[in-house]
């Protein structure tokens, strides 16, 4: 007990504050992205939805390693874009806090895009017929019939999206690196600790994930049960 009180009174929270910094920003950026994707795809004809979708979840399929890698080749200094940013605008993503956001955000982001296209798909059509009746444009559909109706899957969604950017590992490594107090995050630093075989370490940081996690699921369910309650009554 001694033992793992002096650890918490040593313990470096660097990576819980930059992977927490980390989530809010990429469920965010997911989040407007995502339900513009989603809106988009939504009106688009079946060939072109098909290839979109399966275009815009691919991320979701790839090993994070394999994402990684491909943005780790389009924002290397090597490479135009990296090049650009770096020598036209000063902006590093390699080996940067931002190099972290992006590679949440590409591994988040199909969560949300997925759960924003299903809450969308799942308005009663009538409500959006009855829209264009009123002589509502299309924006304004979208803003005052379809968002309203599909909130609680959209909520979940963002909940999910934050939860997978708070625990992002594979693709953040290979973009961003593991630099304590800049890019470590919280499953970079249980990697790290347990090759160093501080099990109890690592135990703390995981308890840490564990608790964040529940809170997420325990909150997506207490929207879900409210929406489902709502849909009874109704």
């Amino acid at each position: 007990m001694q033992e793992f009180i002096e650890i918490l009174k040593e313990l470096d929270w660097s990576p819980l504050w930059i992977s927490l910094k980390t989530g809010v920003v990429a469920t965010v950026l997911s989040f407007f992205l995502g339900l513009w994707a989603a809106r988009k795809v939504m009106y688009s004809s079946p060939g072109k939805k098909s290839f979109l979708d399966g275009l815009l979840t691919l991320p979701m399929v790839l090993p994070p390693t394999v994402a990684g890698f491909f943005l780790l080749l389009l924002f290397s200094r090597r490479r135009p874009l990296g090049s650009f940013l770096f020598e036209e605008m000063g902006i590093k993503v390699v080996q940067s806090w931002l190099g972290c956001i992006i590679a949440a955000t590409v591994i988040a982001f199909p969560l949300m895009y997925r759960n924003a296209r299903s809450a969308f798909e799942q308005v009663d059509i009538n409500l959006i017929h009855a829209g264009r009746t009123l002589g509502m444009s299309e924006g304004e559909i979208f803003r005052r019939v379809i968002i309203p109706n599909a909130l609680p899957g959209i909520a979940g969604g963002t909940i999910l999206t934050f939860a997978r950017a708070l625990g992002e590992y594979g693709a953040t490594s290979m973009l961003a690196g593991n630099i304590p107090g800049k890019t470590a995050t919280i499953s970079q630093r249980i990697a790290m600790v347990i090759q160093d075989q501080d099990y109890l370490r690592a135990g703390i940081w995981v308890t840490i994930v564990l608790i964040i996690a529940f809170a997420a699921i325990f909150l997506m369910n207490l929207i879900s049960g409210r929406a489902m309650k709502n849909v009874h009554r109704w």
